[in-house]
């Protein structure tokens, strides 16, 4: 299969050339069919990769222990990276000659304040790769905060993104640290913030982007009191570029998937959603990341031992809390377009290993991060505006009664 890994706020062209795995509680996908699917009990490499810090650390400091290990097997790739920030920066490292372990080469430090995923991909003796993906991020100084955002700076994205920040401190003064984060766009449409709780607030304008809209996002956050005695330390200015539209809507009742780009049906196509007792949400989610493969563990999201499979073809995310589209090798072909069987995602008819020819894999090589993708017809509720980037799901007037500035 292709190994390619998508990243957040990358179009097809700048894919980079392997794949990852997401992991964690808010990384491990919450769907999948149970019915038709049976595997070995043996373990994969992606159950012992072990990776220092753990996915979701923080605080991380400088002399802190960088590592990824393998009991057996070998590790294939290993990238760590700073990422949210306004140029995407490797951690140089190595992979010992017994392929066993990864460290950075001597010298090569993280960065204060800054948040660094890593992937990783592990070969058992048998050939088979498994994967993982996690994220830290490093300490801040005292009495100081910054914001994770996304999409990343110079990204071609798909016409639903928002722009989000997480930031790693409780946020009271909102209305001046929203007036220090300038959001514009050419052409000029209005962009209103919008606060979920005080640590995120994600900005979009009333509708979706306009194909070929540039968008820059100038943070002048240094300095900025967010609490007392709590000061910004960001300066800097990223933008990205807004691609073509594709929108495509999946009718869970009648098992479709109609794909249309700048307003024109380009496809139908056959899908299978969430079964009766694990419906999948209705509403408009925005695709955060696409994965080549995934791990899906049933266990991380509350569904017990039903499954865990390691190699989820073609995986699209939709929401934090586990929603993906991807493609499905295990459930029989005639189940796409006539049955409801997953745990919660959309499944398109795929192989083992992934291929370019099929539903899935041709649906994973036409999209971009912030594509939208809506769900009607589920028996379940429409998606949280905060799950993943669902905000397009409040109308205007409530996006605008979240914003902290008037006028």
């Amino acid at each position: 299969m292709r190994h390619v890994l998508k990243r957040t706020g990358t179009g097809v062209a700048a894919a980079l050339t392997w794949a990852g795995l997401i992991v964690g509680l808010a990384g491990l996908t919450g769907c999948t069919v149970g019915e038709t699917f049976t595997e070995s009990k043996s373990r994969a490499p992606g159950d012992t990769i072990r990776i220092s810090p753990e996915d979701g650390a923080k605080d991380i400091k400088r002399g802190d222990r960088i590592e990824v290990r393998v009991p057996d097997g070998r590790l294939e790739r290993v990238d760590v990276a700073q990422v949210e920030n306004a140029q995407r920066k490797e951690l140089p490292g190595r992979i010992s000659d017994d392929g066993l372990v990864w460290t950075p080469e001597a010298g090569a430090n993280v960065v204060l304040a800054a948040k660094y995923s890593v992937d990783v991909i592990a070969v058992d003796g048998a050939g088979r790769r498994s994967a993982r993906h996690s994220t830290f991020t490093t300490a801040v100084p005292k009495h100081r905060f910054i914001g994770y955002f996304k999409p990343e700076n110079r990204s071609t994205v798909g016409t639903g993104m928002i722009v989000s920040f997480d930031f790693n401190r409780k946020i009271a003064n909102r209305a001046a640290v929203q007036r220090a984060i300038r959001v514009t766009s050419d052409p000029p449409v209005e962009i209103v913030g919008h606060w979920f709780g005080g640590q995120r607030l994600d900005f979009r304008p009333r509708e979706y982007w306009k194909p070929g809209t540039e968008v820059t996002v100038d943070l002048r956050l240094r300095d900025v009191q967010a609490a007392p005695g709590v000061f910004g330390i960001q300066e800097k200015k990223v933008g990205f570029t807004v691609g073509r539209s594709q929108v495509s809507l999946v009718d869970a009742e009648k098992h479709t998937m109609e794909v249309r780009r700048d307003g024109a049906l380009v496809s139908t196509v056959p899908i299978t959603a969430g079964a009766p007792k694990t419906t999948t949400y209705n509403g408009k989610m925005v695709v955060t990341e696409l994965y080549d493969v995934t791990r899906m563990n049933g266990a991380t999201v509350g569904f017990g031992g039903e499954y865990d499979i390691k190699d989820v073809p073609h995986a699209l995310r939709l929401t934090t809390s586990g929603t993906f589209l991807h493609g499905n090798y295990w459930a029989t072909p005639d189940t796409f377009g006539s049955t409801n069987v997953s745990h919660g995602c959309v499944g398109l008819r795929d192989v083992k290993g992934g291929s370019a020819d099929t539903p899935a894999g041709w649906f994973f090589d036409r999209t971009l991060v912030g594509d939208v993708v809506e769900v009607v017809n589920s028996a379940d509720r429409t998606v949280d505006p905060d799950n993943g980037l669902g905000g397009w799901n409040l109308d205007w007037r409530k996006w605008k009664a979240g914003s902290a500035v008037t006028g």
